[in-house]
């Protein structure tokens, strides 16, 4: 079985469980307070609230350095800096090498929107000893998230049936019944979280940012940002051009997108990711024990996807494998090379009426445990999502465009397309069509393509880079596959993001690595 705390690095990984009021709520203690003086309380690091998806404390890095979190103060609205302030969960790793050669503090974002970074940052730390030679090693929960402020929606009986749900409705009874259960969803998020809803835009993240900048002691932001992190990266940018100290953007969101874009690069991309899965496997000296040829390996699943929208098969008891919970677990083993042996295997399992393996990837998708308690990533990515996308699509406006959703996309096509109506009975009003990354006298930006990338597709480190403004996205593209490019061990990719951020070494633009 795929061990679910790696499935989900940037999408990677609903009922939150507040810790203590000064941790998570609000409070109108700073009226008269600078933030910016704030001292942070750096302790041993608890063991994740359910929030956070739970597990325990995180383990010492190789040599035995500890992970220290603190909470920081900051405005629960921006437009009342001295108002009510919320807490801000962060974790950090301090650096390995000389005092006297460090740099400062590097900021990681790794995406969703929705994970935390609290829990995300210590499953990765190890790939990043070469960086925490210069830098202490930071994360965060974003406002919304986790341990800071966390929206809460449904609870996890609510959860389990809100993701058993036919999300790919065919006739019009399907249609009602999946937009009223988006409504009431919608409708626990309002009743649970109405104070916190209209303060978790991209927008909000970004000043968050900037604080903790102040709050760390840097002048400048260094910052490493992945998927939607690249997307905060972006913003920020934007509102602080000349505080960007180094930045690297990888697994780049499309900025110039609005979220039926988005989506549609999405079911292209997904699409992409299944076709070289489906090559892969059948281009192996050994058989592929799911199919003769690529397409065959293609139909059988798009056969078995039908017959579980008739039928579901056993999951994980007591639930039941249905068509969208195995698109989603699909879906999830697509984020890396590393998981298609464990889609090869759930598929085996699932084509003889086994859908236990292809259930544990939905549930990491979706933020469950082994013992069905949720995260609250979902509730989270939906609210920072409706905050920021101005556009609301009705279910009539996503029939009209389904066949250019399965032109993009036979299997996940439907898929993506129905998930545009997740906004439309939202409490809260949607920023912008899309968000503005212009940064005109910003230092270097360097924007880290993937061609293969599923989530993120490659398009969208250049749309970064002209969108960034002349001279500030520097482009670098990686062959390969999967979500990301740094965390793919190659070498050329790892040398360049490190030769910049630890020495200021901006690689030519236009590199690419293999």
């Amino acid at each position: 079985m795929p061990n679910p705390s790696r499935l989900r690095a940037a999408a990677l990984t609903v009922t939150a469980l507040l810790l203590s009021a000064a941790l998570t709520g609000c409070g109108d203690d700073s009226k008269d307070e600078d933030l910016t003086e704030q001292k942070l309380s750096w302790k041993d690091c608890p063991a994740p609230s359910q929030a956070e998806g739970g597990g325990n404390a995180p383990s010492p890095l190789p040599g035995g350095a500890q992970w220290q979190c603190a909470t920081m103060k900051a405005p629960l609205d921006w437009a009342k800096p001295k108002g009510d302030t919320i807490g801000i969960a962060l974790i950090r790793a301090k650096s390995s090498g000389q005092a006297s050669r460090r740099i400062g503090s590097l900021i990681f974002n790794f995406g969703g929107p929705g994970g935390s970074g609290v829990t995300t940052l210590p499953a990765f730390g190890e790939d990043y000893a070469t960086l925490r030679t210069r830098y202490d090693l930071v994360s965060f929960d974003p406002r919304g998230v986790g341990r800071s402020a966390p929206v809460k929606c449904e609870d996890d009986a609510q959860l389990d049936a809100y993701f058993q749900q036919d999300a790919t409705p065919d006739d019009a009874a399907e249609r009602t019944t999946y937009l009223d259960n988006t409504k009431d969803f919608n409708g626990a998020c309002e009743h649970h979280s109405k104070r916190i809803l209209p303060h978790v835009r991209t927008t909000d993240a970004a000043r968050d940012m900037d604080l903790m900048r102040q709050v760390l002691g840097d002048d400048k932001l260094y910052y490493f940002g992945i998927s939607y992190g690249t997307e905060l990266g972006g913003v920020y940018a934007h509102l602080f051009p000349r505080r960007v100290g180094r930045a690297v953007f990888d697994a780049v969101v499309d900025p110039t997108q609005n979220a039926e874009q988005g989506a549609l690069g999405q079911a292209k991309g997904f699409q992409l990711a299944l076709d070289n899965f489906a090559e892969g496997c059948t281009s192996k000296v050994e058989d592929c024990p799911i199919g003769d040829t690529a397409q065959d390996v293609k139909n059988r699943i798009a056969k078995l996807l039908a017959d579980l929208d008739r039928k579901p098969i056993p999951g994980i008891f007591p639930r039941q494998l249905t068509q969208t919970a195995a698109t989603n677990g699909i879906a999830q083993a697509l984020y890396s090379k590393d998981f298609w042996e464990y889609l090869t295997e759930g598929l085996q399992e699932a084509y003889s009426g086994n859908g236990r393996i292809l259930m544990a990837l939905s549930d990491s998708m979706n933020g469950r445990n082994e013992n069905g308690e949720y995260s609250n990533i979902t509730a989270a990515n939906i609210s920072i999502n409706c905050a920021d996308d101005k556009p609301r699509y009705t279910a009539d406006y996503v029939q009209s465009k389904l066949p250019s959703f399965r032109a993009a996309s036979p299997l996940f096509g439907d898929f993506m397309a129905w998930g545009m109506v997740s906004c439309t009975d939202w409490a809260v009003p949607g920023a912008a069509d899309h968000p503005d990354v212009s940064a005109p006298g910003a230092a270097p930006i360097l924007v880290v393509g993937n061609t293969g990338d599923p989530a993120t597709p490659y398009e969208g480190a250049r749309k970064m880079v002209d969108a960034l403004g002349k001279g500030v996205g520097v482009e670098l593209t990686y062959k390969g596959q999967g979500h990301g490019a740094y965390d793919s061990k190659n070498k050329c990719v790892q040398s360049a993001v490190n030769g910049y951020l630890l020495e200021g070494k901006v690689p030519p633009a236009g590199t690419v690595c293999a």
